[in-house]
């Protein structure tokens, strides 16, 4: 698995890693406090696209997906003073 996001307390967007293409699952959990977690994926690694609702937790879970070769990221929006989260792949 990769870690995209390691107990993650403020707004932000993870190191982009290389995916080699195929179907996936996106595990997040912690402490969300109205804290938003999704996974977008770029061909370039400069544009970022949304992946659905299916990658878009705001609570503990497992969100699955399949996708060419390309780079993907997990973005935390709207995180508290209280917000801490963890993302893998």
């Amino acid at each position: 698995m990769a870690k995209l996001l390691a107990e993650a307390t403020a707004d932000m967007s993870s190191t982009p890693i290389d995916w080699q293409g195929g179907t996936g699952a996106f595990w997040v959990w912690g402490d969300f406090e109205g804290a938003t977690v999704s996974l977008e994926a770029s061909p370039d690694g400069e544009t970022w696209f949304a992946l659905g609702s299916q990658v878009v937790l705001q609570e503990k879970g497992v969100g699955g997906f399949a996708l060419g070769p390309c780079r993907l990221r997990a973005t935390l929006a709207n995180a508290s003073a209280s917000t801490s989260v963890t993302a893998v792949i």
